[in-house]
């Protein structure tokens, strides 16, 4: 059965008189999220006090809720875990890989990359010192760069100013080739359009779901360890809840097993009861029909804007293979326009120099 868009828009808060062009950056609430936290607040943090950890489920909620964004990502069940920030899942994604591929020192990413992960990088890079190095190089030019130096790649799957999109098959298949492990960032990616790390072998992914999964302000991240890994991967940032016991309190510490180990700190419940809300609106969409829905809502304003604004350059690829869900716009005036663009109740965003960005979310 073909996904019922009207229906998936009609569980989302949307203001009369806003077009909603920035989900990208921030999507909207959930109608059902509210409830869900105050649920989670009044009747098992009011109630059942410290038992919700066990009553309510609490303690399995980040294993629970990541392989619900498995199936988004094209990830094998119990491989994703939810929890902290991206940038700290990065980090651990980096250390782990550059563990595991100990005679090479080089993380390789691209200029387009979003600038948090490349500070995760450089400060690890920094704490390890001993030749340890990061090197960016044009998008375009990231497969050829791929060589027998390079340890990892980091990359964002889509560029968050320009919404180009790597070919994470022919990536991951290089660095492979070439004896390195891959990290995918999928900020841009995961709820986006369909993803297959499983399909195309990718060792590790990070995401964040505030965007196209619409767990609201500050929702926390996931990450994704491959299978062949998940008893190899050592996280440098090794918290409580990733020992395997983390209630024996042992000074020294031993992983958990899988992806148990990438866990932290304590999770964040009320937040992932919101994303949990907002999983239940996945739960009947086909991740095709979404891609076919984003590429017609993005061909058809590019020709719009094309049309009626010839001042604008796009800087989107129009090749709908590179094309994430959003399509950027260049202009000297982009802040002024953007501006006036809100003003009139049109909310895209902008980003230096020049970017405007418009973010389209099929599911409103």
């Amino acid at each position: 059965m073909p996904t019922d868009f009207d229906a998936t828009k009609a569980q989302f808060v949307l203001p009369d008189g806003v077009i909603y062009l920035d989900g990208n950056s921030l999507g909207p609430l959930p109608k059902a999220a509210a409830a869900r936290v105050a649920r989670t607040v009044t009747d098992e943090w009011g109630q059942m006090l410290i038992t919700g950890w066990n009553k309510a489920g609490w303690m399995d909620q980040p294993a629970r809720i990541g392989d619900r964004i498995a199936r988004l990502i094209g990830a094998e069940p119990g491989t994703v875990v939810m929890g902290d920030t991206l940038s700290i899942k990065v980090y651990q994604a980096l250390a782990s890989a550059l563990e595991m591929n100990p005679t090479r020192r080089v993380i390789l990413s691209d200029t387009g990359n979003f600038p948090s992960d490349l500070y995760m990088a450089d400060g690890l890079v920094r704490t390890l010192g001993n030749g340890y190095a990061l090197k960016t190089v044009a998008p375009e030019d990231v497969i050829d760069a791929i060589d027998d130096t390079v340890a990892v790649t980091l990359i964002t799957e889509v560029d968050y100013r320009t919404g180009r999109r790597h070919d994470m098959a022919a990536i991951t298949a290089k660095a492979h080739a070439k004896g390195a492990l891959t990290i995918w960032d999928l900020a841009h990616s995961a709820g986006a359009l369909p993803v297959d790390l499983a399909g195309v072998k990718a060792d590790f992914a990070v995401g964040c779901t505030y965007k196209y999964l619409n767990s609201g302000p500050g929702g926390p991240a996931f990450i994704y360890v491959a299978p062949r890994h998940a008893d190899a991967a050592r996280p440098a940032l090794s918290g409580w809840l990733g020992h395997a016991a983390p209630f024996a309190f042992d000074l020294d510490y031993r992983p958990g097993r899988g992806i148990e180990r990438m866990r932290v700190g304590t999770p964040p419940i009320l937040q992932l009861a919101a994303l949990e809300a907002a999983m239940d609106i996945w739960d009947g969409v086909d991740m095709a029909d979404l891609r076919a829905r984003s590429l017609a809502l993005t061909d058809r304003f590019i020709a719009g804007v094309e049309a009626a604004c010839p001042g604008l350059t796009l800087a989107t690829p129009r090749d709908h293979a590179q094309r994430g869900s959003q399509v950027s716009f260049r202009h000297a005036d982009g802040y002024a326009i953007m501006q006036a663009l809100i003003a009139r109740g049109v909310i895209g965003d902008f980003r230096a120099p020049d970017i405007l960005r418009f973010g389209f979310t099929p599911l409103y």
